[in-house]
């Protein structure tokens, strides 16, 4: 699928992708992540126009510094992306990073959102899976190539089980670029300064941007074995919003791939209520 630009406001170079016809759908990815992972959802969405886009220092996007590597920046440079393509209004399926910045949205911008998908975050970040962000961001893996990091994972990630065959080389393939020197990330290494800056401040309460949410459509994912987003926090969104939809995924940690049968059932389910 072809990669388009667009310039933010500062001038920025932007990414995203745009498939399909219907519904717009803006599926927002993780910390780290692109558009490309929704590439196990997408086949899966039929009368859905899916945008996708890049956060600026990720992907196919031009770096622009820590300092711009905020919550607050993204959902900005995700209305004008909106703009850009004369769209009023959209839904969300916002992954981790992707899900803040859905419910930052809800908050500030609400009159642009149709609904909410939230993958595997809460208002809560548990911190085992934020220590285990910090473990990784802005550094290359010990991999010399794509199969050795691939035959890697399943140890690494020991609350995923039943993984599609192949999946963890389709993951390293997306994510990392093979080199002659071995595998390196496919963003900006100085998000790991603005990761930083946040995690070692005091921890943020992000029930607010959630209560916010108001009456829109809304849904949760969440990874039976999460390490982000525990199942004290996701019973507390659910006792709060009891029409929110929501979903369950066996053998998924922090973050479901989306392409998972009860996944797939719950936003079928989310995107009738807008319908």
């Amino acid at each position: 699928m072809d990669v388009r630009h667009f310039a933010a406001d500062d001038g920025a170079r932007l990414a995203y992708r745009d498939q399909g016809e219907g519904l717009a759908v803006l599926a927002l990815p993780g910390l780290t992540r692109t558009g490309r992972d929704f590439d196990y959802l997408a086949p899966h969405l039929p009368g859905v126009r899916l945008i996708r886009p890049d956060y600026r220092g990720r992907g196919a996007s031009a770096w622009t510094g820590a300092a711009t590597y905020s919550v607050q920046q993204e959902a900005r440079d995700v209305l004008e992306l909106l703009n850009h393509l004369e769209l009023e209004q959209a839904a969300i399926i916002g992954t981790s990073r992707g899900g803040i910045i859905g419910m930052y949205l809800a908050a500030t911008a609400a009159n642009r959102l149709h609904g909410l998908c939230l993958n595997d975050v809460g208002p809560i970040l548990h911190r085992p899976g934020l220590e285990k962000i910090k473990e990784y961001v802005g550094r290359n893996p010990a991999a010399r190539s794509y199969e050795d990091l691939a035959r890697k994972l399943p140890k690494l990630m020991p609350e995923f089980a039943n993984v599609p065959e192949g999946r963890w080389l389709d993951e390293v393939q997306r994510h990392y670029i093979e080199t002659n020197d071995g595998l390196r990330i496919n963003y900006d290494p100085e998000l790991r300064e603005s990761f930083l800056s946040a995690f070692e401040g005091p921890d943020v309460d992000l029930w607010p941007l959630f209560d916010a949410i108001g009456d829109l459509p809304l849904a949760l994912i969440h990874g039976a074995n999460s390490d982000l987003l525990s199942r004290d926090v996701a019973t507390e969104m659910r006792r709060r919003r009891p029409d929110m939809v929501f979903a369950e995924v066996p053998d998924r940690g922090h973050i479901p791939f989306l392409d998972e049968p009860e996944a797939i059932r719950a936003i079928t389910e989310w995107l009738g209520k807008i319908d």
